[in-house]
């Protein structure tokens, strides 16, 4: 095993760190004062001596960013964290790589420190990544949808330390669109990178509650410690905790189409676009053939509510997907307009709903969204032409029953 060849480090015997056991080093730049502060603040101003004098390896991307915009791996090695690896998710660690485009390892040339892909021909380190590794920290941005492929890199990162003893240390993140349960329950026969979990599309949780969630769920023997955001809560969204946004992934540019997303990637398993290319993708769903207005006239008769429809053309160029390059395309575009009432999920149902009522020889809902809906009941419902608010009714026993089974993992109030 690794860490039989250095001390191991003290944990705390519950699985949350409860952080202030060490005080930050007098060379530390003061951390600004803000409602919230993410695990690596919390972890670099009150328990350094939990990296300090370790081997890290480091799962993450520049996304992952102090509460003063500095990157996460800027950070630790301004403290002297003996950074040894560095693990690239999906996009890489720069983010420069397209969805669902192989991220090749590499070298970080100023400091010559490896940098291995968790996206690639192998998606959960291999032994001789993990060599010489004491701890793995993971700090990724989440987006707080099912749909997104670092919960299953954490899994597997979780997996792998595991069969050699390293214990994993998620340095967390404030779900960015908040609390708030709403879609489907993933079916686990229809796992994926895209799908790890039984959770629900919007699924209220921090990456570090998912990863307790985890462990559990998928019997994951890992020493796990998660370091808590401080002055968090789950009603908070990310852009009331001061804290700076930056884009999870290159198709996520802004706050509002993380509030979108749990309900337009659902069109990525249907012959529409979601806007990718344009400039606003995921704000926005088209095709040349739809018909706008009479989908919007049945839209704004369902009444659903915190958001408004708009018609809209545009142009995906480069669009990644494949879908509709260079040509323009008749489209809907979603305004979040209260989103404590805004469900996603639902208005993408109705939607989903009425474009097929529309266009039922043009949509094509197929295998790819069974994968995106967890299973194949939703697509079976739309096909068969089910009311939507009868769809969306009956996923509400299912959201009871995940509320009940996370609660023992939860971090942050309020609880779910």
């Amino acid at each position: 095993m690794h860490r039989s060849r250095v001390e191991r480090v003290k944990w705390s015997a519950f699985s949350v760190c409860c952080i202030g056991c060490a005080g930050a080093t007098a060379a530390a730049p003061p951390i600004p004062r803000s409602p919230t502060r993410p695990g690596i603040d919390v972890l670099l101003s009150d328990s350094a001596a939990l990296v300090r004098g370790k081997r890290i390896g480091f799962v993450t991307n520049v996304a992952a960013v102090d509460a003063r915009g500095t990157s996460a791996i800027t950070r630790l090695r301004a403290e002297a964290v003996h950074l040894v690896a560095l693990f690239a998710p999906e996009h890489g660690l720069t983010q420069a790589a397209a969805p669902g485009e192989h991220v090749a390892s590499g070298v970080d040339s100023s400091t010559n420190t490896p940098i291995y892909s968790l996206y690639g021909p192998t998606v959960a380190p291999t032994d001789a990544m993990l060599a010489g590794i004491d701890v793995l920290l993971v700090d990724l941005p989440d987006v707080g949808a099912r749909y997104y492929t670092y919960l299953a890199t954490t899994v597997a990162v979780m997996k792998a330390a595991a069969a050699h003893g390293i214990p994993v240390v998620i340095l967390d993140r404030p779900n960015p669109i908040g609390g708030a349960v709403q879609g489907n329950i993933l079916d686990t026969t229809f796992t994926s990178m895209v799908g790890r979990l039984a959770v629900p599309m919007r699924h209220g949780l921090t990456l570090g509650e998912e990863a307790r969630l985890a462990r559990a769920d998928l019997r994951i023997p890992v020493e796990l410690h998660v370091i808590p955001v401080a002055g968090w809560r789950r009603d908070m969204f990310l852009d009331a905790t001061g804290l700076p946004f930056r884009a999870p992934s290159p198709n996520l540019q802004d706050l509002e189409a993380l509030f979108d997303y749990p309900g337009t990637c659902l069109f990525e398993g249907t012959a529409l676009s979601v806007g990718r290319g344009s400039d606003a993708p995921f704000h926005q769903i088209g095709a040349p053939w739809l018909d706008t207005a009479a989908v919007l006239t049945r839209l704004r008769a369902a009444w659903l509510p915190g958001v408004t429809f708009a018609g809209v053309m545009f142009t995906p160029h480069q669009p990644g997907d494949r879908k509709f390059a260079d040509t323009t395309l008749a489209g809907i575009r979603l305004t979040v307009t209260d989103r404590k009432t805004f469900d996603p999920t639902r208005t993408a149902v109705f939607m989903l709903a009425i474009i097929r009522s529309v266009h039922p020889d043009l949509i094509r809902i197929g295998a790819t969204f069974d994968r995106l809906a967890g299973g194949p009941l939703l697509r079976e419902a739309l096909m068969r032409g089910d009311d939507p608010q009868r769809i969306v009714a009956s996923w509400q026993s299912g959201l009871r029953a995940f509320r009940e089974r996370v609660r023992p993992f939860l971090i942050y109030q309020p609880v779910l």
